[in-house]
């Protein structure tokens, strides 16, 4: 039997380890997208936490490109959807068709759609209607699907990156509060700068492309992803994330700017995913524990989703972000 200590220095070892191996695959991943650090980092850090991923911006900022290169640089089967208004549920999860064996014999089979890869880009998810996006409830939370009242389980592991237009785009539709609910982490992409661009503009109208190298397989991202859960995390860290997502409910407890200013906050798989991201971000920056400043850090990606304004503060010009930001200021 293992003594703690030597137990310890195998999961310390293998935080090394780990570490080398996501630095090596954003490495992979900066070949093909430029300068776009923080949403590598925030798109890894969903992965491997094992939650699924909504990134949000205009289109043409290589959105889905970024979905396709990571699916390959993780080693992951990947499959896509465009999401469209005519866009049925059976376009995603699947369904059963009436055939006629050798000896005459009719039954049912099922036919696997999309849903079934291990990694799903779920592209401008949002110009679906409400119907078709709520298909994806079941698989992004249960990792299976129930067809004709059959279980059909999904590939492990399984994650789904979705691509969104900003919701004042034309023919865009608001995601229901349930779906954005099971999305870990949401992601705004920004404009690159200008030494981005132009890297960009350079390397993607010459006769070749650059295609990114593969740096794990999808057994190596599950190691990292139960090694995610073993990392510890200290109590003043874990009080962090309680205080932080309890003070963004507007109730009897809550600060006069958020009883005021937020319709409804965060429920309790917020603090889950606060646990999660902080225990990756650690492990992709080689530390061996997280800290306060990791809670701040993923405090936007994580809640911003999760909560909303009354109109009163709407109309007061006030956002999510900054919200988000006065009660992080409350963290000490």
């Amino acid at each position: 039997m293992q003594s703690i200590n030597e137990a310890d220095h195998m999961v310390v070892a293998d935080i090394e380890q780990a570490a080398q191996k996501l630095a090596s695959a954003r490495d992979a991943i900066e070949t093909v997208i430029f300068g776009q650090r923080a949403v590598i980092d925030l798109t890894l850090n969903t992965i491997i936490s094992g939650g699924h991923g909504l990134l949000v911006g205009l289109p043409g900022l290589a959105k889905t490109k970024l979905v396709a290169t990571i699916g390959r640089v993780l080693g992951l089967e990947d499959k896509r959807v465009q999401f469209t208004p005519d866009l049925l549920p059976s376009d995603i999860i699947g369904s059963e068709v009436l055939e006629e064996t050798e000896l005459g014999k009719r039954q049912f089979r099922f036919i696997k759609g999309p849903v079934f890869a291990q990694l799903l880009m779920a592209d401008e998810i949002n110009r679906a209607s409400p119907r078709t996006q709520s298909a994806l409830l079941q698989a992004m939370q249960e990792k299976h699907v129930t067809v004709a009242g059959q279980r059909h389980d999904l590939p492990r592991p399984f994650h789904v990156l979705a691509t969104q237009n900003p919701i004042e785009q034309e023919g865009t539709y608001p995601l229901p509060e349930a779906q954005l609910d099971r999305f870990l982490m949401e992601i705004i992409v920004p404009y690159p700068d200008l030494d981005a661009e132009r890297r960009m503009l350079f390397a993607t109208t010459g006769v070749e492309e650059a295609l990114p190298r593969q740096v794990m397989s999808s057994v190596e991202l599950e190691k990292l992803q139960r090694l995610v859960r073993l990392i510890p995390v200290g109590d003043q860290v874990v009080e962090a994330i309680l205080r932080l997502v309890r003070l963004a409910r507007p109730g009897a407890d809550a600060p006069d700017y958020v009883q005021q200013g937020i319709a409804w906050g965060p429920g309790p798989r917020a603090a889950q995913a606060l646990m999660l991201g902080v225990r990756a971000r650690c492990l992709i920056d080689g530390r061996l524990s997280p800290s306060i400043d990791d809670v701040i850090a993923l405090a936007n990606p994580v809640l911003r989703h999760r909560m909303a304004l009354t109109f009163a503060a709407r109309a007061d010009g006030q956002t999510l972000d900054g919200m988000i930001e006065r009660l992080c200021s409350q963290l000490g």
